[in-house]
């Protein structure tokens, strides 16, 4: 375990990562923890020293390690991913907790690994899971949002300064964009130091977000990447937010980008009769980033969506795990193909009933 032990040391030093409020660790083939993010430390309120290197048994009470246990083996002995909604995780020395946990196996050059997430809830369906959120993470999110408000309200003034200054159109839209980025990213620190219940979706119009991550990925490649629109004119307004959905576009558009891009295809079209998990929806948007870079490795494409995996040594391996999330959060879902020289990524978001009817859908 030494090798991997040190991977993990490494990764768990970013600074990304004390801010991840999804508790998790690993579990090796003997249900040992050999990793723990801050997260699950500050929510089981136990040190890493009283987690890392020691099983189950030891920290969790007969009952819950016997329950905790029994999942791993069976996402390890299935190959497929256990999830124990509302679990009840009772430390050996008397405290308990709630949360809908996940254990998906993963390896790790020849180790077997089940990565388990625990996503704090309250012991009764009606209970706030926020109030499950560790005081010490609002505490550093507190001091993250002082520092980087500041910034970000320069930014914004500056850009309201130069917009006085200057007339040229295309200068202004781009001061336009700096400072609606600015407005999300202030918005998005809001959401780290206060966490709330999901906004309500609005009506939206898919194609702003994907102009709006079009206008910010030819900025930041430049000449480097050449972006290809193959809008449906035909897609009618979704349910959605703006900001959220502008982070996963972009996160996807991104993705392309470090993976050596030289050209992003970005592909709208209505699909009809389609099933996103087990919902049956009559009509939904399909929005497909194709890019012509290195594609998935195939030692990853099992993994890609889990959080920390990455296929490169900087990366953070959260941002293909948030577009997922956000998907996930307009009842949608995020899927991928890949080969060398051609990746598409897909994402399918549902219209709404009202929407349809405006359209003239019927159930016919």
């Amino acid at each position: 375990m030494a090798g991997h032990s040190s991977s993990l040391s490494e990764v768990s030093q970013l600074s990304w990562l004390e801010l991840l409020a999804l508790p998790l660790w690993l579990l090796d083939g003997e249900d040992v923890v050999v990793y723990a993010n801050p997260a699950a430390t500050q929510w089981l309120h136990r040190s890493p020293r009283r987690l890392v290197g020691h099983g189950l048994g030891h920290w969790l009470e007969p009952a819950g390690a016997a329950l905790l246990g029994a999942a791993t083996r069976r996402a390890r002995d299935e190959n497929r991913r256990v999830v124990l909604p509302r679990a009840r995780i009772a430390l050996a020395e008397g405290e308990e907790y709630f949360a809908d946990v996940t254990l998906t196996p993963v390896t790790e050059g020849e180790q077997a690994l089940v990565l388990v997430e625990a996503i704090p809830v309250g012991e009764f369906a009606g209970d706030d899971a926020a109030q499950a959120l560790p005081a010490a993470l609002h505490a550093s999110l507190r001091g993250l949002a002082h520092e980087v408000r500041n910034p970000l309200a320069g930014l914004r003034g500056a850009a309201q300064l130069l917009e006085r200054r200057i007339e040229d159109p295309e200068a202004r839209r781009c001061l336009d964009v700096i400072r609606a980025e600015t407005d999300r990213l202030h918005a998005l620190v809001e959401r780290l130091l206060t966490p709330t219940p999901p906004q309500p979706l609005v009506e939206i119009n898919l194609h702003e977000v994907i102009e709006r991550v079009r206008f910010l990925i030819e900025a930041e490649a430049g000449w480097a990447l050449r972006v290809v629109r193959d809008y449906d004119p035909s897609v009618p307004a979704l349910a959605g937010d703006v900001d959220r959905l502008i982070q996963a576009v972009l996160n996807l558009a991104r993705n392309a980008l470090e993976a050596g891009a030289s050209e992003v295809r970005l592909k709208t079209r209505v699909e009809h009769a389609v099933r996103i998990g087990d919902v049956a929806h009559r009509q939904a948007v399909r929005l497909d980033i194709v890019d012509n870079g290195r594609g998935v490795a195939e030692a990853l494409s099992e993994r890609v969506f889990l959080p920390l995996v990455s296929g490169r040594s900087d990366g953070t391996g959260l941002g293909l795990t948030l577009a997922q999330e956000i998907a996930r959060e307009h009842a949608g879902s995020l899927s991928f193909r890949s080969r060398p020289g051609h990746t598409v990524f897909t994402l399918l978001l549902p219209v709404p009933a009202v929407a349809q009817e405006t359209f003239g859908v019927s159930d016919e």
